[in-house]
């Protein structure tokens, strides 16, 4: 299947109604139907203002990034960018152009119909 790769990139305690950003993200996803996503914490980065964050036992904590990443058709990529345009939420995000599947004999039981 034809689609995209999803990546949003928030600070690890960046909150949306009082539930971390980075969950409610995946909770709206799952919510819509979206087949799977996944939250990756980052050892170290820098963003537009170009301060270096590290991850140090001293350091307070939230300033890390979190990577919420999907791999998702180009309508349910546009039905989550509406619903963050929608709640307000300003973050930083990439769409990749992908092909996707899954393997094995059971593949084709899995991919969606082809629609003709």
């Amino acid at each position: 299947m034809e689609g995209l790769v999803l990546r949003f990139y928030v600070r690890e305690n960046q909150r949306h109604h009082s539930v971390l950003l980075w969950q409610w993200l995946l909770d709206q996803a799952n919510h819509q139907g979206i087949r799977g996503g996944s939250a990756f914490r980052a050892l170290a980065g820098f963003g537009r203002h170009h301060q270096l964050h590290e991850d140090h036992f001293l350091e307070l904590a939230g300033t890390l990034t979190v990577e919420v990443e999907f791999i998702v058709t180009a309508a349910e990529a546009r039905e989550l960018l509406e619903l963050l345009r929608a709640e307000g939420i300003r973050v930083f995000y990439t769409e990749t152009p992908t092909r996707f599947g899954i393997t094995g004999d059971d593949a084709a039981a899995a991919e969606p119909a082809a629609q003709t």
